[in-house]
């Protein structure tokens, strides 16, 4: 007999599944615990009302776990291409000293500005509309690390408009 991980498993329910979460790896580092097969680097967090916890799978089985495979790759889809912006973010064309010094830039409406905190590096994001800061919580060892952090600021401040 065949085994196809959970799907065999017929106390596991197959269908009625929702994705709570959505992240990205960086590379295929987990196995689907769905299928217990596919290496996956960007992992669907499934949960069911009938199933104790969640489980943490591929764009395939996500899908037919919830019924809506286009939903799944959607998902994905748009995981993969933050992935890609946030890789491009340092690269930018936008980044500039200030005159004080540290590395700025203003894109989509937000001042992003990283600066020497102690031993380390802080971010400020500045939604210009607003003019109200919002200061990495982390010191981050690296002005690279700082900026990779200021990307998911500004994504989240946007999110949350």
């Amino acid at each position: 007999m065949v085994n196809f991980g959970k799907w065999s498993d017929p106390s596991v329910p197959h269908k009625g599944w929702a994705c709570t979460y959505i992240e990205d790896l960086g590379s295929p580092d987990q196995t689907c615990e769905m299928c217990e097969k596919e290496h996956i680097r960007y992992v669907h967090y499934m949960s069911h009302p009938d199933y104790p916890g969640e489980l943490q799978c591929g764009c395939i089985c996500a899908g037919n776990m919830e019924a809506n495979l286009v939903a799944a790759q959607n998902r994905e889809a748009k995981l993969r291409n933050r992935s890609s912006r946030k890789r491009n973010w340092p690269k930018l064309r936008g980044w500039h000293t200030s005159v004080k010094g540290n590395l700025t830039m203003t894109k989509d409406g937000y001042r992003i500005t990283l600066f020497k905190s102690g031993q380390g590096f802080k971010a400020s994001v500045v939604e210009l509309t607003k003019n109200v800061p919002f200061y990495s919580k982390r010191i981050f060892k690296l002005e690279l690390e700082a900026q990779s952090a200021s990307f998911d600021q500004v994504e989240h401040m946007k999110e949350n408009n």
